[in-house]
């Protein structure tokens, strides 16, 4: 504690980007578009290609496909280029006194320590994110302690300078976190114009042959497999943007960070890294993003007019898109669920219209 805590400073900048998290302030395509890049995709295929040897080891103990692995990679570090340049004590403590999630950053702070105590890097060394995110698959120090792994057997489980290390402790956080082997994260598909949008959740699974006896096609039109097996409907950007059956695997993946925008992202680029197609449709949707005060100025105008969107904290999330679907139902707009501007200027003129 004397080594970690002496002389630490406030980091203001963590405070600053905690507010602003591209998960709830971007859309979604340009989130996307900021991630899936060609450049990535290129070099994701060579890095696979160079380390198969050793993911494909990893696979067969952790059942975690290597183009997976690779994708993780490129979006939390570029492939390693960037492990982050805060001092991760400075940064949890911070965040451990600022009120907005000060417990589970007091949490954090007291598992890095205990990373420290235990040998695997020294407080100088332990640098990371904003957030206490380190290494180069970016582990914050709870998901350390009870997830990496020591792949190597050298002693230490080194995340921030080996990769068998950091690879074999991601494929162990994802298997811990219920990976379905065999199983792939999802795909693009194609609704109906008379689809109920009501089913669009991810709370609502039905098996494929349910959403195919309700017009659900893959993009090109082909009838989905008479399966039993059961996904969900995600429309990340509302009903005129891309539509996606996501399966228990993508699931697993929002354990690692619980945003569509990234799950999607992560699948898509192990996608395209394995050569399927770019997202075929959706193109033409609204892509004028919330700013984080239009978004607080939503969920306060739903909870003025008795729809409980939670905490009016413009970080948009699962209770707030209900609200919005259940006043979009009422008012005979598609219940997509999607903060959009438009959407705020609905909710606008009738809180004023009220007044």
């Amino acid at each position: 504690m004397d080594a970690a805590l002496t002389d630490i400073l406030p980091v203001k900048r963590a405070i600053e980007l905690d507010r602003r998290q591209p998960e709830f302030t971007q859309t979604f395509w340009t989130y996307l578009r900021r991630r899936v890049k060609d450049y990535r995709i290129i070099r994701g295929r060579a890095l696979l290609a160079k380390h198969r040897d050793l993911l494909n080891k990893i696979c067969a103990e952790y059942g975690i496909p290597p183009r997976y692995l690779i994708a993780f990679w490129g979006l939390e570090t570029n492939f390693g280029d960037y492990l982050g340049n805060f001092r991760v004590i400075d940064a949890l403590a911070t965040l451990a006194f600022d009120r907005r999630r000060a417990d589970f950053f007091r949490a954090e702070l007291l598992s890095a320590l205990q990373i420290i105590d235990e040998g695997h890097i020294t407080p100088n060394a332990m640098t990371g994110s904003w957030a206490g995110a380190m290494g180069h698959m970016q582990f914050i120090p709870s998901t350390f302690t009870i997830h990496a792994v020591d792949f190597t057997g050298d002693g230490r489980r080194d995340i921030w300078g080996s990769l068998p290390d950091a690879f074999s402790s991601a494929a162990n956080f994802l298997s811990n976190m219920g990976w379905r082997p065999g199983q792939i994260w999802g795909s693009e598909v194609r609704l109906p114009d008379d689809f109920d949008l009501m089913l669009a959740t991810m709370r609502r699974k039905k098996t494929l042959e349910e959403w195919s006896v309700l017009g659900v096609r893959w993009t090109a039109g082909e009838a989905l497999p008479q399966t039993n097996m059961e996904g969900s409907i995600v429309l990340p950007q509302g009903h005129k943007g891309p539509a996606f059956l996501i399966y228990d695997n993508f699931r697993t993946i929002m354990r690692w960070n619980r945003s569509i925008n990234y799950a999607i992202s992560v699948g898509h680029l192990a996608d395209r890294i394995a050569g399927l197609p770019p997202i075929a449709n959706g193109r033409d949707a609204e892509h004028e993003p919330l700013s984080r005060e239009e978004a607080m100025e939503m969920q306060q105008l739903l909870n003025q007019l008795g729809f409980d969107a939670g905490p009016e904290d413009g970080l948009p999330g699962p209770r707030t898109a209900s609200a919005i679907r259940i006043f979009q139902k009422e008012h005979s707009l598609p219940p997509d669920g999607y903060p959009s501007p438009t959407l705020l200027k609905r909710l606008r003129a009738l809180e004023e219209a009220l007044s």
